[in-house]
């Protein structure tokens, strides 16, 4: 695992806005960004210019950004996940396992379009992870 857990911050609808906020506040950059509509998976037309998936950066401070999808609801508490890098398929089954053991899963660990294992869980203190692991190239 890369020793790094970064901030994922997720918004109801205004993540632009947010980014948008965040450049202003901290002089920093959008360093890349999707739109659900944009992305090679299925999602209804209300949602094709909600963010899917959006990164930030000002010098060492480095966090991502999305809207939540149509039937989730955002408040304070579930609007922020730590996204950790594997570097295994190993190591993404067995964290995967462990977390979601007395906890909640939203996502079942699946391949993506984006070309890597994927999963978000909940681990039982309540804590929200996404866990990725890209395919090797």
């Amino acid at each position: 695992m890369k020793h790094q857990a970064t901030p994922y911050l997720t918004f109801g609808g205004n993540a632009r806005e947010a980014l948008t906020y965040y450049k202003e506040v901290f002089e920093g950059e959008i360093i890349g960004m999707q739109t659900f509509g944009e992305a090679q998976f299925p999602t209804p037309p209300e949602m094709d210019n909600k963010i899917m998936h959006a990164q930030f950066k000002k010098d060492d401070l480095f966090f991502m950004v999305s809207d939540a999808f149509l039937n989730q609801s955002v408040h304070q508490g579930n609007n922020i996940s730590l996204a950790l890098e594997l570097e295994s398929e190993e190591e993404i089954q067995t964290l995967y396992k462990r977390l979601s053991a007395n906890g909640i899963v939203f996502m079942e660990l699946q391949d993506t379009f984006w070309g890597a294992k994927f999963a978000k869980v909940q681990d039982a203190f309540g804590v929200i992870w996404d866990l990725n692991y890209t395919f090797a190239k």
